[in-house]
């Protein structure tokens, strides 16, 4: 049998997320302690209780997120020993990357939230600096989306940035551009668009100084390839090969497509079996079974999913 931890992104905050698990088992309370002494601020009362406009921006979101899924996977560490569940591969959703990172032991957790943080609050001021937006298309292939994309952009800026699952491609650009395509999707056969609630039109070119910027602080990053589980990476579908290899994909990952559905099809097609979703929401969980119904996989969200496990 072959297994994938999978951990989600940005879009999985919620304010409460994780604190059952904080409350009831010390290993998940020390990950949110540690993670409040490198951040110099208290993550664990931000995710508990907020505010929702502070725990939304990309700024806190994305550092929310990663510590959140790291405690998580500590209680599933300890839980899956006994029954001998550990990764041959690791993957995450764009920000979860670096949770599959940590997760496979190719980072540290220090040097992974510390990246985390630097990313979100690069992103945030690449979006403050620019006027982007996303729009999610839902009911059309990819060669329909990019279609949509050349007729609405009328020489802006319109990519696709998130290739999901079938039937499902989030698309980034220019604000105008944007709008133009939630009009347009319909004629094109779209069930449905709706423009997103992120700061700006991440995984384009947009974001190219917050790339500049997450490249900088990768250099002095200490990456262990290989890692104790292969880790597949978002911008081709394919296996880490090496720390350079990690640090020119993460880079990457800011203004490339995310290849969401090809990673689930190429885990799938070399024999992962049993899947795991580690950290906050099920976002990760619907998105699989919309590429493959019959794939097994385990969502690890809250208190009561370690129950399940017993």
């Amino acid at each position: 049998m072959k297994r994938a931890f999978l951990f989600p992104g940005q879009g999985a905050q919620t304010a409460g997320m994780g604190k059952d698990v904080f409350d009831a088992c010390p290993e998940a309370a020390a990950v949110y302690k540690k993670a409040g002494e490198i951040l110099g601020y208290d993550i664990a009362q931000l995710c508990f209780a907020g505010p929702a406009e502070k725990l939304d921006t990309t700024t806190y979101s994305q550092p929310a997120i990663f510590v959140t899924s790291a405690a998580m996977l500590e209680v599933f560490k300890k839980h899956a020993v006994g029954q001998n569940i550990t990764a041959d591969v690791t993957g995450g959703l764009s920000l979860g990357e670096y949770t599959a990172l940590y997760a496979a032991g190719a980072i540290s957790f220090e040097d992974g939230l510390r990246l985390v943080a630097k990313r979100g609050a690069a992103m945030q001021d690449a979006a403050e600096k620019s006027e982007g937006l996303m729009v999610s298309v839902l009911g059309l292939d990819a060669q329909k989306v990019k279609a949509l994309c050349e007729k609405a952009s009328e020489g802006e800026l319109l990519v696709p940035a998130n290739f999901n699952c079938p039937g499902q491609v989030v698309i980034s650009g220019t604000k105008k551009a944007c709008e133009r395509a939630e009009k347009l999707a319909a004629e094109f056969g779209a069930i449905k668009a709706i423009v997103l609630r992120v700061a700006g039109a991440f995984h384009s070119s947009m974001m190219s100084p917050a790339a500049e910027a997450l490249g900088a602080a990768l250099k002095d990053t200490n990456i262990t390839m290989p890692a104790q589980a292969k880790v597949i990476a978002n911008v081709k579908a394919d296996y880490y090969g090496s720390g350079e290899e990690v640090r020119s994909g993460l880079a990457k990952q800011l203004v490339e497509p995310v290849l969401w559905q090809n990673c689930c099809e190429k885990l799938l097609a070399d024999g992962v079996d049993e899947f795991y979703e580690i950290g906050p929401g099920k976002v990760l969980t619907g998105l699989m079974k919309k590429v493959s119904r019959r794939t097994n996989i385990v969502n690890i969200s809250t208190l009561a999913c370690f129950g399940e496990l017993k």
